[in-house]
């Protein structure tokens, strides 16, 4: 199997079809990160993405893989798309803006249980850095030191922030459900409701 970086090197001398092995390697992955996050335009920005890629010859070196990478230039395709939006774009904080916030209504998932609903409801009333932060762990299952490099900041930064954002979601939850044992389900099963969410994005049909 070819490496992704010998893909991506192929793919930029014009072999159309390592690009397309590329693109169908990683994206089941992009298409869970923007799908949530998106009321309109996930392939565009799944594009934009893997056309920044292909620009930005050299950055990709400075990353430990392609993924991490990927996901680096994925985030700041998604913070620009909604930076535009903004009508002073100065304005968005990714830090204190969450999707909900920006009046963003993400692809539907047919959620069948009450406590997926409740996750996917709390997760984009986030801030969305700790959104990013919460999927990119439980849903790409990505070390803290690939998290760290994704979102551009010291290993122990953002094992802080991922702990911030968890405390933060489960406040959101109990606020959202509509009993205190609702809540608890959804809370004590977080990782198996997560696990499932990630199923229920899937890729599209």
């Amino acid at each position: 199997m070819s490496d992704d970086l010998a893909l991506l090197d192929a793919w930029r001398s014009g072999d159309k079809a390592a690009g397309d092995v590329l693109l169908q390697r990683h994206f089941d992955g992009l298409y869970r990160f923007f799908r949530n996050k998106l009321d309109v335009g996930v392939d565009d920005l799944i594009q934009r993405t893997f056309v920044a890629c292909i620009a930005a010859k050299d950055a990709i070196r400075k990353q430990s893989t392609f993924r991490t990478y990927l996901f680096t230039v994925a985030r700041h395709e998604l913070y620009h798309h909604y930076a535009r939006r903004q009508r002073d774009a100065a304005m968005f904080a990714p830090e204190t803006t969450s999707i909900a916030s920006m009046g963003a209504s993400p692809t539907s998932v047919v959620a069948a249980q009450q406590e997926q609903r409740i996750l996917l409801r709390a997760l984009r009333d986030l801030p969305l850095d700790f959104q990013v932060a919460i999927e990119l762990f439980y849903w790409e299952q990505l070390s803290m030191a690939e998290i760290a490099e994704i979102l551009e900041v010291p290993v122990g930064t953002a094992k802080s922030r991922l702990r911030r954002a968890r405390e933060a979601l489960e406040a959101k939850v109990r606020e959202i459900a509509d009993t205190p044992e609702l809540a608890e389900s959804t809370l004590v099963g977080f990782e198996g409701w997560a696990d499932s969410i990630r199923t229920l994005l899937g890729t599209p049909a």
